[in-house]
């Protein structure tokens, strides 16, 4: 919840700062809470499938989702996949090379390249 209000008040002053008319900015706010939605729906979906080899496609896919919402939904992506990397690398101590394939796979899914490269074979169909 603490994050969603930091996220909220940090996209407010980003539309402060712009030279954007208000209909404009707060379509950028909304697209942005929408993108947070969907990394939390893919971030969710990864943790209930527990499927070896599937992060990938998670991660291209919630940065796909996002970004087709539009400029706002594209920075929420970035700044969330960014944050969880930067935790990743710190905290958890998966490695560098984990994070560069996490971050690529990222990338991909925010310029809106298919998620389903990264599909693993018998993923269920629900995901």
């Amino acid at each position: 919840m603490r994050f969603c209000v930091c996220f909220l008040l940090f996209s407010i002053v980003l539309y402060g700062s712009a030279d954007s008319g208000l209909v404009e900015g707060g379509r950028f706010v909304w697209d942005a809470l929408g993108g947070a939605r969907d990394m939390y729906r893919a971030y969710r979906d990864m943790r209930e499938a527990n499927y070896k080899g599937a992060d990938k496609y998670f991660h291209a896919r919630g940065n796909y989702d996002a970004a087709k919402r539009g400029p706002g939904g594209a920075w929420a992506a970035r700044v969330i996949s960014d944050a969880r990397e930067k935790w990743q690398s710190d905290v958890s101590g998966r490695g560098a090379e984990d994070t560069r394939a996490d971050q690529e796979a990222n990338r991909w899914g925010r310029s809106g390249g298919d998620p389903n490269r990264y599909r693993p074979a018998g993923l269920p169909s629900k995901y």
